[in-house]
C-alpha cells in the first residue's frame, strides 16, 4: 500500500486541516492518492494551485489527485476541468470521514461524481475536534474557530470557509491539557476570525473568556499564543488578559488592512485608522514588552499617493514590527473586483516601499533587544524564538523543545543571536 501525498498550500489553518485529512485517509485505507489542499486568498494562490497539480500529477501519474481547500470550495469548476484531476471535494467534505470511506473504494471516480462541494454557508460546526494540534515538537496549533461573518470588499474566504463557527471551550482545554501532557511547551489558538469566537455559543462568551479559562484550567501550560486578531473585537477580558497574565505572549498579529479611513471605508472593515492607533497604545501600556505584526493590502482600488503615505505613517505609529505585505489582485466574485483598479506596476512600487519600512523596523526591533535577556523556546537545536515571536540563533546545541532563558549578543539577517 502506497500512502497518499498531500500537499499544503496557504494558511496555517489549512495545514491543520491537513493533518486531520491524513488522520482520516488512513482510518479509510486511502491507497496511492495525491491531496492538495488549496488556497484561495488571491488570483496569485488559485494560480499556484494550479501549477502544484500539474506539478503533483506528472511526479504521479498513476495516483488518485484529490483537489480540496478553500479555492475549490470557491471555484470547483476550475479544477474539474483540470485533466489531471481526478475529484474535488470542498472544505466541509474534506473534514467528512465518510467521504474519505467513500473514496477509499478502487472504481469510486466512475461510481461518484467528480465534484462533490456543498453549501458552506450551511456547514454549522467546526471539526477542530479531529486532531490534538499539530506544529514542532516545541509549538502546538489549536483550532478554535472557523468561518467569518464579516464581508469585506476584497475577500473571498467566507465563501471558502463559511459563517463563523466556534469549538466549544471544553474541548479546547481538553485538548490542550493532552498536548501538554505530550511535552509541548507553548499552544496557539488560532482559525479564521478569531476575535469572533463564542458568538454562536451559549452565552456568547468572548476570546479573552477563552484565554483565561485556558491559563486557569491548565496551569502547567508554560506559554499561550494568539494568531491573528482583529482588534476593533478585542474585549475588556482579552485586555485584562494581557496586563496580568505573562504565560499570554507579548505578540498580536493584527488583521489591519490599511491606514487611511477612505480605504478602510472602501474595504468595508470595521475600524478606523484612529480605532488601531489606540489599540495598539493601549497594548503596549498594559504590556510593554508587546510586539505586533500586521496583515497590509497596497493598491487597494482608487487607492491615492496619499491614502497609501497613510498606511506607511501606521507602521511607525502603531509601532508595527513584523509586516505582511500583501499587493491587492482583483477576486472574482468581489466587490472590489468591480472597483477601479490601479496599474500593476504602481502596487508593486508600493509594495516595495512598504515592506522596505517593515524591514527598517525589525531592524529597530532587533537592535533593541542587544543585551536584554530572553526566555526563548528551542524549535530546533539551533534555533528558537522569544516571547515576542523573534528568531534566536544559537552558537552551539540547545535542548530542542525547551526553553531557555539567554543573552542576546547581537542580530543578523533578521535573527537574533544569542
Amino acid at each position: 500500500m502506497k500512502p497518499p501525498v498531500f500537499s499544503t498550500l496557504g494558511c496555517r489553518l489549512n495545514a491543520y486541516e491537513t493533518e486531520a485529512m491524513k488522520k482520516l485517509s488512513a482510518q479509510a485505507g486511502i491507497d496511492n492518492a495525491v491531496v492538495v489542499n488549496t488556497c484561495a486568498v488571491t488570483a496569485e494562490a488559485v494560480r499556484k494551485a494550479r501549477q502544484e497539480i500539474r506539478r503533483l500529477r506528472r511526479d504521479n501519474p498513476d495516483a488518485t489527485l484529490i483537489v480540496t481547500g478553500c479555492a475549490a470550495q470557491t471555484e470547483p469548476e476550475t479544477f474539474a476541468a483540470m485533466e489531471e484531476v481526478d475529484r474535488v471535494i470542498g472544505n466541509s467534505e474534506k473534514m467528512r470521514p465518510e467521504v474519505w470511506a467513500d473514496m477509499a473504494g478502487p472504481d469510486f471516480i466512475g461510481e461518484t461524481e467528480k465534484v462533490q462541494v456543498d453549501d458552506i454557508m450551511s456547514v454549522t460546526e467546526t471539526a477542530g475536534h479531529l486532531i490534538d494540534g499539530f506544529g514542532t515538537r516545541s509549538r502546538a496549533y489549536v483550532q478554535i474557530q472557523n468561518g467569518c461573518d464579516h464581508r469585506c470588499t476584497f475577500c473571498i474566504i467566507p465563501f471558502g470557509r463559511g459563517n463563523s463557527r466556534s469549538v466549544p471551550a471544553g474541548i479546547v482545554v481538553d485538548q490542550i491539557k493532552r498536548l501538554v501532557e505530550r511535552g509541548f511547551n507553548e499552544v496557539v489558538l488560532t482559525g479564521v476570525d478569531l476575535t469572533s469566537w463564542g458568538a454562536d455559543l451559549p452565552g456568547a462568551p468572548r476570546l479573552g473568556d477563552m484565554v483565561m479559562r485556558i491559563l486557569k484550567m491548565v496551569p502547567e501550560l508554560p506559554r499561550l499564543r494568539i494568531s491573528s486578531i482583529d482588534s476593533i473585537e478585542a474585549d475588556e477580558m482579552l485586555m485584562q488578559a494581557i496586563a496580568t497574565e505573562p504565560r499570554l505572549m507579548p505578540h498580536l498579529h493584527l488583521s489591519l488592512q490599511a491606514g487611511d479611513n477612505m480605504i478602510l471605508k472602501r474595504m468595508k472593515r470595521r475600524h478606523s485608522r484612529e480605532d488601531a492607533i489606540r489599540f495598539c497604545e493601549e497594548a503596549r501600556r498594559l504590556r510593554p514588552d508587546m510586539t505586533f505584526g500586521a496583515d497590509i493590502i497596497v493598491g487597494f482600488p482608487t487607492e491615492t499617493e496619499e491614502m497609501f503615505a497613510n498606511s506607511l505613517a501606521l507602521v511607525e505609529e502603531c509601532d508595527l514590527t513584523w509586516l505582511h505585505v500583501f499587493p491587492f489582485s482583483p477576486r472574482k466574485g468581489t466587490p472590489a473586483a468591480r472597483m477601479p483598479q490601479l496599474h500593476g506596476g504602481t502596487i508593486r512600487d508600493r509594495a516595495a516601499r512598504l515592506r522596505a519600512r517593515g524591514q527598517a523596523q525589525v531592524a529597530r526591533h532587533l537592535a533593541q533587544q542587544v543585551g536584554q535577556r530572553h526566555r526563548i523556546l528551542l524549535e530546533n537545536p539551533r534555533m528558537g524564538r522569544t516571547e515576542q515571536f523573534t528568531e534566536v540563533r544559537f552558537l552551539s546545541d540547545q535542548p530542542e523543545g525547551q526553553i531557555v532563558e539567554a543573552e542576546i549578543r547581537g542580530y543578523a539577517d533578521e535573527q537574533l543571536t544569542a
